[in-house]
Parts: C-alpha cells; sequence; structure tokens
C-alpha cells in the first residue's frame, strides 16, 4: 500500500518547500511502486495557488482533506506569519495531524505547527534566520538552530529551503532503509544524503567576510591549509600583526575567534575527506590537520553530532561503491 503523503501549501509559499520534498517522494514511488507513495498538495480553499516566486500550483481544498494521511508535511514561505494568524488553516493542520502517522515541516512551517501546537516540548530547527523568533514567541519549543532536520518522536522539523530535501530523504531511508533513500538521491543528482546532525552552515557561511584584504587572504589560507601551523602566533606573524592585535581583529571581522574558525575549517575538510575519500581515519585526522584519531572524533561530535565512522558508512563510502 502506498503511504499518502500530504503537503499543506498557501499563497506565498516557497516553491522548493514543496516541490523538493515531493520529488524526493515521486522518485522513490518510482522506484519502489507497491510500497512507495502518493504525494497530494492541499491549501486553504484549494485551486490555484501562488508561490512567492509567482510560480502557480493547482491544490486540493484543505478543509476538504479526510482518510488517512502517512505523512503531513508543512511547507514554509515569506508569508508565514500572515497564515499563523489563519485560525482555519491550523485548525487543519491539528484535525490532520491528529491521524497521521507524522508531522513534519520545512524551514518556517515550522511557525505553523508551533501555532497548532504540535511542537510543544520538543525539540525543534527551522531556517537559522527564524530560529531566534520561533524560540522567543513558543516558549514550550526547544529551537535548535544548526542541524539541518530535527526528528523528536514522530515530528520531524527541517531548516531552510532546501533541507527539505535532506528532510524527504531522511523519512524514505527510514521507511524503505538507506539504499533506496541512496538511490533516490542519486536520481535526483544530489550530491550527498546528510545526516540531520549536519550543521547549516559550511565554514564560510558561519563566518563574516573580512573588510580587510590581509584578513581575507588569511582566511583563504586556513581554509586552503589545514595541515599548517595555524596557531594564533603563526596566524598573526602572516598577517603582520601582534598576536593580541590580531585576534581582536579576526574575531571582529569573521564573528569567530581564530582558534575556532582554525577548528570549524579543519572539521569542514575532515568532513569532505570522508565524504570523497577512503583514508583511514587516522589519514583524515592528519589530512585535515587535527592531529589524532581522538580529536577528529571529538570535533566531528561536537559539529555534526554523529561520529566520523558513522557519517562515511551511512551516507557517502557505500555510495560511491555502488556501481
Amino acid at each position: 500500500m502506498q503511504r499518502r503523503i500530504l503537503i499543506v501549501v498557501f499563497p506565498g509559499f516557497q516553491l522548493l518547500d514543496m516541490a523538493g520534498p515531493a520529488d524526493v517522494f515521486g522518485t522513490a514511488d518510482l522506484i519502489v511502486p507497491d510500497g512507495g507513495y502518493a504525494v497530494e498538495v492541499a491549501a486553504p480553499g484549494g485551486g490555484a495557488v501562488s508561490a512567492g516566486n509567482g510560480v502557480t500550483v493547482v491544490a486540493g481544498a484543505l478543509g476538504e482533506a479526510a482518510g488517512t494521511v502517512d505523512t503531513l508535511l508543512v511547507a514554509g514561505g515569506l508569508t508565514v506569519p500572515e497564515h499563523v494568524e489563519d485560525r482555519e488553516l491550523i485548525a487543519d493542520i491539528v484535525r490532520l495531524a491528529a491521524g497521521a502517522r507524522r508531522v513534519a515541516s520545512v524551514c518556517n512551517g515550522a511557525f505553523l505547527l508551533a501555532e497548532a501546537g504540535l511542537l510543544d516540548h520538543r525539540r525543534v530547527t527551522t531556517h537559522w534566520l527564524s530560529a531566534g523568533e520561533l524560540g522567543s514567541r513558543y516558549a514550550d519549543v526547544e529551537v535548535d538552530p544548526d542541524p539541518l532536520y530535527i526528528e523528536d518522536g514522530d515530528v520531524w522539523t527541517s531548516a531552510g529551503v532546501l533541507s527539505g530535501v535532506d528532510l524527504a530523504l531522511a523519512l524514505v531511508a527510514r521507511d524503505h532503509g538507506h539504499p533506496l533513500a541512496r538511490n533516490v538521491a542519486r536520481g535526483l543528482v544530489v550530491y550527498l544524503h546528510r545526516p540531520g546532525g549536519q550543521s547549516q552552515f559550511s565554514t564560510p557561511m558561519r563566518a563574516m567576510t573580512p573588510r580587510s584584504e590581509p584578513l581575507r587572504e588569511l582566511q583563504a589560507y586556513i581554509d586552503a591549509n589545514p595541515g599548517a601551523d595555524l596557531s594564533v602566533p603563526a596566524l598573526a606573524a602572516r598577517a603582520g600583526m601582534s598576536e593580541r592585535h590580531f585576534s581582536r581583529v579576526f574575531t571582529e571581522q569573521t564573528g569567530l575567534s581564530p582558534g575556532r574558525y582554525v577548528e570549524r575549517s579543519r572539521a569542514d575538510t575532515a568532513r569532505r575527506l570522508l565524504e570523497v575519500t577512503g583514508l583511514p581515519l587516522a589519514a583524515v585526522a592528519r589530512e585535515s590537520g587535527l592531529g589524532t584519531q581522538e580529536t577528529l572524533y571529538r570535533v566531528f561530535r561536537r559539529h555534526w553530532r554523529i561520529s566520523p565512522g558513522d557519517h562515511r558508512r551511512r551516507f557517502h563510502a557505500k555510495e560511491r561503491r555502488e556501481p
């Protein structure tokens, strides 16, 4: 029997919040037609609904949606603040969630789930730009702005926009196993089925670009040379500054201390090596500048909440070995 996926949209929704997961489930259904998915889109009032980018989709009437729903998935969009006040929309989400096996949101669609009371006393995520507001508006919701997606019981929430694809792949993996999820990812030419604990931010995204050209060059040097001496004294000398002045200026212009930036840059290098090479963990630790396997493990758990070995086994090494 197919699993019924009902995606909730509204005027001004983010098109990728709907289309990304819909294509993941649709592709899975092509591969496993007897145990796949049936995707439906519903909106208040139904009919033609315009996304925030002007593209129009035809949706069923949310108020008329009935029957068993396997997964209720709520999209996000710039107009979410308006729709949080739509009592009929929230009531329909509550009604459908009550009979669904699981509930999920993409991006700031989490606000609609929170307004429906479905996120109370749960750990959730959303787009990093909206995380602070979600936490302050809904005091009973524990908001973590870093992960790509979070599973808390039968409720799944994801970060911004394309992380909805990661969320949908995780749901497929939960239903049918990681091999099918990897095949779906391959079919959609998605580079990596990423673990939910992976951060929304790569090192360049986490740090601001320095105003000073010498510091921009130094930032690029750090990212390109993880195995070099990247201590504060060495970096300060390379920048032609005293250690104290360098630390202050670097932190001011990037938003991260030199030590923290270096660790995150090396952690990103280690992650890439795990994803695209077969190097032993000890070699990954050396090549990334982290030194030892113990440091690699500790840093990887801190940044992505998964061990280096699990990351490689679950998400990329198998994918590269398969024909």
